[in-house]
C-alpha cells in the first residue's frame, strides 16, 4: 500500500520540476536564449543558442529541433507530439523616412550642398528596426554631382546591440533659396504693391538670370511682362513706373536763380522718374530734352539744348 501511494508522489515531484515549452516568445534583441524556448529551463537558461530573426521577422522551431536542444542542455522536457513547436518573434517598425532624409542632408551639406536643400529618395524602402529601439542613421560612400543634384551612397542604421543595417540609396538633391515671388498672376504694366509679393523657398533650378532678393527691390516697380504666381521676379522684367506716357500733355518747368518758367508740352517719349525724354513745345514747335520728375511733370534744365528748333513761340514766363 505504501509503494502504491509513493508512485504518485514521485511523479508529482518530477512534474513540478519539468520545463514547459513556450509556444510563442517576443524577443528583445538579436540573440535567442534557452529561456526563450522553455520556462524553467534550468541552469543553462541564460545560454545563447544563436541569432534570432531580423527585426520584424519570426522563426519557428519544430519539435525535433526542440527535442535536440532540450537533450543537449539537459532541459527536462520531451515533445508530446510532432506538433509541438515554438514561435520566436522580434517586433519591428520601418525606419522613419524623415530620419533617412535627415542623414542624407547632413552628408550632402558636408559635400557642399545647401543646408536648406530638398532631398528626394524615389523608391526608398525603409529598413526595419527593432520596435523599441532608438536608431541612429548616417550616410557613407556618398557620391554627389552638384551640377545635376544626383547622389548615391550607403545608409547605415545603427542600433545598440546589433550589427548596422546597411541600405544602398540614390536620389536627387535640389538646393533652394528664399526669394520674393508673385503672390498672384500679375499683368504687364502692374506696379507692384506689398501684397503682390511674398517670400518663398524656390528650387535654384527654377531661378534664371538675375532676380530680386529683397522686397524693397520689387515693391513700387513696374512689370514689363506678365508674371505667374510663385514666380521669382527677374530684374530684367522690372522697371521704374512710367510717369509720363508718350503723346500725353505734360507740365514743363524751368527754374534758375530769379526765374521760374512753366508751360505745357507734349511728351514724345514715355519715361519714368529720373529718365530724360523729348518734349515738344506746342507754341514754338521746338523739341526740348527734359527730365521726368513726377506724374505728368518734366523739368527742363536752364541750359538744355533744343533737339529740334522751330521759329516763334516760347514758354510762358512767370517772375
Amino acid at each position: 500500500m505504501r509503494a502504491f501511494i509513493a508512485i504518485p508522489l514521485i511523479l508529482a515531484s518530477v512534474s513540478a520540476d519539468a520545463a514547459t515549452l513556450r509556444s510563442m516568445t517576443t524577443l528583445h534583441g538579436p540573440q535567442v536564449y534557452l529561456r526563450d524556448l522553455f520556462d524553467d529551463a534550468g541552469a543553462n537558461a541564460a545560454r545563447v543558442l544563436g541569432p534570432g530573426p531580423d527585426p520584424g521577422g519570426r522563426i519557428i522551431v519544430e519539435a525535433a529541433q526542440l527535442d535536440a536542444i532540450a537533450r543537449q542542455f539537459k532541459v527536462d522536457w520531451r515533445p508530446a507530439s510532432k506538433a509541438d513547436r515554438t514561435l520566436l518573434e522580434w517586433p519591428g517598425r520601418p525606419l522613419p523616412r524623415a530620419d533617412a532624409v535627415s542623414a542624407v542632408r547632413v552628408a550632402l551639406v558636408a559635400a557642399g550642398a545647401s543646408i536648406e536643400c530638398e532631398v528626394e529618395l524615389p523608391g526608398f524602402a525603409p529598413p526595419t528596426v527593432p520596435f523599441e529601439s532608438k536608431p541612429r542613421s548616417e550616410v557613407s560612400q556618398l557620391e554627389y554631382d552638384a551640377a545635376s543634384g544626383r547622389f548615391s551612397g550607403i545608409l547605415s542604421v545603427l542600433v545598440d546591440g546589433m550589427a548596422p543595417i546597411n541600405t544602398r540609396i540614390a536620389g536627387q538633391a535640389d538646393d533652394t533659396i528664399e526669394l520674393p515671388v508673385a503672390t498672384m498672376r500679375l499683368p504687364t504694366g502692374a506696379v507692384l504693391r506689398p501684397e503682390d509679393v511674398h517670400f518663398a523657398r524656390i528650387h535654384t533650378s527654377l531661378v534664371r538670370g538675375q532676380v530680386v532678393h529683397t522686397l524693397d527691390q520689387a515693391v513700387g516697380m513696374q512689370l514689363r511682362r506678365q508674371v505667374a504666381p510663385g514666380q521669382p521676379l527677374a530684374t530684367a522684367d522690372l522697371a521704374l513706373p512710367t510717369m509720363v506716357q508718350r503723346g500725353a500733355l505734360v507740365q514743363m518747368g524751368l527754374q534758375s536763380p530769379g526765374l521760374s518758367l512753366v508751360g505745357q508740352g507734349i511728351a514724345m517719349d514715355s519715361g519714368a522718374t529720373g529718365e530724360r525724354i523729348r518734349v515738344l513745345n506746342p507754341t514754338s514747335h521746338a523739341v526740348l530734352e527734359a527730365e521726368v520728375v513726377g506724374p505728368g511733370l518734366v523739368r527742363v534744365a536752364p541750359k538744355a539744348g533744343v533737339v529740334v528748333a522751330a521759329a516763334g513761340g516760347d514758354l510762358g514766363a512767370r517772375q
